[in-house]
């Protein structure tokens, strides 16, 4: 696998190698070893999946302490674009964000570490939408900014007569007006 750094350090691009013959393609989606190596040791302890459809936009969402996520995503059918915004309080990146397009023709993965609110929008008629987490889901430290929050001036390339979005994402603050529990000394990995 290549790793690809973004602006944001920390959060970056897995780039597998894939072998095509005749009959299509393989290639290694994780390798535990690899990604310890290259990018940092972890244990992954949930997946989770999900389909939408076109015009889908989720997030930004995140989890507060002690329930902290970082999250290893991928497209697996579909086109996305996904993005990660820095909420760390004191970062010298804070409320900048990073979007790539994740498709399954280019089988790109994003990592996105611990300290980072995170979304994306079905470029596709439909998308699968795969996740790893190091941490497990907990409802009771959910939290999320809001996806048209102007202070972030994130393009989701959906046209807004056309993004469907949950009732809770429609509600959720501002960066701004967010109770933030990070700060840039947030363990970002794995503990």
């Amino acid at each position: 696998m290549e790793i690809i750094e973004t602006e944001i350090k920390g959060v970056l691009v897995v780039k597998p190698r894939i072998f095509h013959d005749k009959r299509g393609y393989f290639f290694e989606s994780f390798s535990e070893r690899e990604f310890c190596e290259k990018v940092m040791p972890i244990k992954f302890v949930q997946d989770n999946e999900s389909m939408s459809s076109y015009g889908v936009i989720r997030g930004l969402h995140f989890q507060r302490p002690p329930f902290t996520q970082s999250k290893l995503v991928r497209c697996v059918k579909g086109a996305v674009l996904d993005v990660v915004v820095d909420i760390r309080k004191g970062s010298p990146t804070f409320g900048k964000y990073v979007a790539v397009e994740l498709n399954e023709e280019n089988h790109l993965q994003f990592f996105i570490p611990r300290g980072f609110a995170h979304g994306f929008a079905v470029l596709s008629d439909t998308a699968i939408f795969q996740y790893k987490c190091d941490n497990y889901y907990a409802p009771q430290s959910e939290g999320g900014i809001l996806l048209q929050d102007k202070s972030l001036g994130i393009d989701w390339r959906i046209p807004q007569e056309k993004a469907i979005l949950s009732d809770k994402d429609i509600t959720n603050p501002l960066l701004a007006d967010l109770d933030n529990p990070f700060d840039i000394n947030v363990n970002l990995y794995s503990e």
